[in-house]
């Protein structure tokens, strides 16, 4: 079964980019063995620090974008 092509243009929400390159950048910092649960937890370190008011890295992102 095949899909047809749409002319939807998809946009990387902003922030987006700025997120993944911090995490590109702790993975090939720490080399971890399992990416996938470094992930999750640096994704959930992020979080815990927004929750408490930290920096939002995704907000500084999308200013930067701007």
């Amino acid at each position: 079964m095949s899909i047809a092509a749409s002319n939807t243009n998809m946009r990387v929400p902003a922030g987006f980019r700025n997120l993944l390159e911090g995490l590109a950048r702790e993975v090939l910092r720490e080399q971890p063995a399992d990416v996938v649960a470094f992930a999750a937890q640096h994704f959930q370190k992020l979080l815990e620090q927004r929750e408490a008011g930290a920096v939002d890295p995704v907000a500084w992102g999308a200013m930067l974008e701007d």
